[in-house]
């Protein structure tokens, strides 16, 4: 764990007091240029930085070693009964949940105002930031684990880490070793809500329109259907604040194993969504801010309670992906539905 300083709370008496009444107002987020790609040194300074500036209310922790050691970081901010877990950067080619994790942090732990202090109260957020360091730093989907032969993944390269969550494989005997590290936190923690972010390629809606997210809720038959709909709520308002944030949601054409972490996690009694942003060069400040608002709207709607009463068929009615965007999706959308 990152060493901290001990911090006298002052305003402890006026935090109590926010925890009685209703929901302060939520600072909508900014639009300031944010590292799309930050390197594994300044990630690391980064959440050091946010530590220290939120006087201890970011708790940050090293979650363990990636196979060619960097380290896997955890950070924790709030102290509420409701238990909220993002998970970013699975795939190593798909970043933009990362620097959306870091301004997330921000924006809930650093400062003191009526919001933040509710907020912190109600819930306590738990983020794997950048589950797959060395794939970041190779730019490629999978760990690093060339002398291994996945069932999921590529010779040479490595495992695919989401594939490997299944509820009946033991952490310390989960061959990529970094999906055994968010086992363990996620053991760890409990959270009553998961959401994994992810990135794909470029499609269109029915209309034509570009779509600039996707959302998926458990689809394994093992999944219990309260777990289901507790899901298909939380997918709800993430669509709902990407989209009143300028984007277009869709539904995202996912598998059912049991190792998603989408799936995994749901079979183990969360609310467990997948949000994939597509790859829009010409848009990825907005993609940030956009997963940004779907971090904040699900933190802010467990805590005041709403979540619950979102109507779950409001998801079955999200309009399906479409067709790809040939020109201009890249060799991620040639594959096949992949979360």
């Amino acid at each position: 764990m990152i060493r901290k300083r001990q911090f006298v709370t002052l305003l402890s008496a006026t935090a109590l007091a926010l925890t009685l009444g209703s929901a302060p107002a939520q600072a909508a987020p900014e639009g300031h240029g944010l590292d799309p790609r930050p390197s594994t040194a300044k990630l690391a300074r980064e959440l050091r930085a946010l530590e220290w500036l939120s006087l201890g209310e970011v708790d940050v922790t090293s979650l363990g070693k990636s196979n060619q050691g960097r380290p896997v970081w955890g950070a924790r901010v709030g102290h509420g009964k409701v238990r909220v877990q993002y998970v970013t950067q699975q795939h190593g080619d798909e970043p933009l949940g990362t620097p959306a994790a870091l301004e997330f942090l921000r924006k809930v732990g650093v400062g003191h105002s009526p919001w933040q202090r509710w907020l912190r109260s109600k819930v306590t957020v738990d983020i794997v930031v950048r589950a797959n360091p060395d794939g970041h730093e190779h730019d490629w989907r999978y760990n690093y684990d060339p002398e291994a032969f996945p069932e999921y993944g590529e010779h040479g390269k490595g495992y695919d880490l989401n594939r490997y969550h299944n509820p009946s494989l033991a952490p310390e005997l989960n061959p990529a070793t970094e999906s055994g590290l968010v086992q363990r936190r996620y053991a760890a923690f409990q959270p009553e809500i998961m959401v994994d972010y992810h990135m794909q390629g470029r499609y269109v809606d029915a209309g034509g329109k570009e779509i600039t997210a996707s959302v998926l809720w458990p689809t394994n038959a093992g999944v219990k259907k309260a777990d289901v709909d507790f899901a298909k709520q939380i997918a709800v308002v993430a669509q709902q604040s990407i989209n009143g944030h300028g984007g277009n949601v869709s539904q995202y054409p996912g598998g059912d194993y049991e190792g998603i972490a989408r799936n995994a996690y749901g079979l183990r009694g969360s609310g467990s969504v997948l949000i994939e942003l597509s790859a829009m060069d010409s848009r990825e400040q907005a993609q940030i801010q956009d997963a940004l608002a779907s971090m904040l709207a699900i933190a802010q709607k467990a805590a005041d309670g709403s979540l619950r009463g979102v109507d779950p068929a409001k998801a079955d009615a999200i309009p399906p992906r479409g067709p790809e965007i040939p020109a201009l999706a890249g060799a991620r959308a040639a594959e096949p539905a992949l979360d």
